[in-house]
């Protein structure tokens, strides 16, 4: 499976077979943490660690967990670039656990962070934001875990002309039109309630990326333009992130993030 191909089949997976990660894919996940990078800056910590959850798990916000033995931990400064920086760091991770045939599901929702907090060790100044279970996916999953994907809306996405523009906001992007492959990689990515918080405005040789305000959504940001710089490298376009001092006001509700400059 190619990077490509585990952006396609990567999807939430909440109830897990109960068994351990064995220890040489134990070393590939690390070694995917080890050499996941980021061009926005970040104060980021990432950790693999098995965590035996017991009544300290109580996500609210993707969904009931069970039968995980390993998490993948995410914790950062509380800045924005920290945030975007670590969804899209995390992000790499969680596609080479695809490859690897592991399912994995975002938690962003309140937790107990006890044993959590102990595994992840994180330096002073960063927080425990997200956690992440991975493993062999359990081979039949109950009518609870049904009910809480179509509650995501995880089947769902918004139409590709409801999320990205060309030259201005009142003229949907064609879905052959400039950097329509990354940004439909983009649209693939997950987010919290599967509310896809960016918009992006193409003109010339340029992408503008905006966002909607939100808890999760700088993470979910970092995830989205990860999937896109991933199309990127794919399509071998040479291009950077850099701050646009002009861009084009903001869509109701949204805020300018950064844009992506084609070389």
């Amino acid at each position: 499976m190619n990077i490509i191909e585990a952006i396609h089949a990567r999807h939430s997976v909440r109830t897990f077979s109960g068994e351990p990660l064995q220890a040489s894919v134990k070393k590939a996940l690390e070694e995917a943490i080890n050499n996941s990078r980021s061009p926005f800056e970040g104060n980021v910590t990432m950790r693999l660690a098995s965590v035996g959850i017991g009544e300290e798990f109580r996500p609210s916000t993707y969904g009931v967990i069970r039968n995980a033995l390993d998490f993948l931990l995410l914790g950062f400064a509380n800045d924005k670039w920290s945030a975007v920086s670590g969804g899209f760091r995390m992000e790499q991770v969680v596609l080479e656990a695809t490859r690897l045939g592991l399912g994995t599901c975002w938690v962003g929702g309140t937790f107990k962070k006890g044993s959590f907090a102990k595994a992840a060790d994180l330096p002073e100044g960063q927080t425990l934001r997200s956690i992440l279970p991975v493993g062999e996916g359990a081979r039949r999953t109950g009518f609870l875990d049904k009910i809480l994907r179509m509650a995501a809306r995880s089947y769902r996405r918004r139409p590709f002309g409801e999320l990205f523009f060309v030259n201005n906001f009142n003229t949907p992007l064609p879905e052959d039109g400039p950097y329509a492959g990354p940004l439909a990689l983009m649209r693939l990515a997950p987010s919290a309630t599967n509310s896809q918080p960016w918009r992006a405005l193409v003109h010339g040789n340029q992408v503008d990326f905006y966002y909607k305000p939100g808890n999760f959504s700088l993470i979910d940001m970092g995830i989205g333009l990860c999937h896109f710089d991933i199309g990127c490298h794919e399509e071998n376009m040479t291009g950077m992130f850099a701050v646009n001092n002009l861009p084009e006001p903001a869509p109701e509700d949204f805020e300018y993030l950064i844009s992506y400059i084609q070389a």
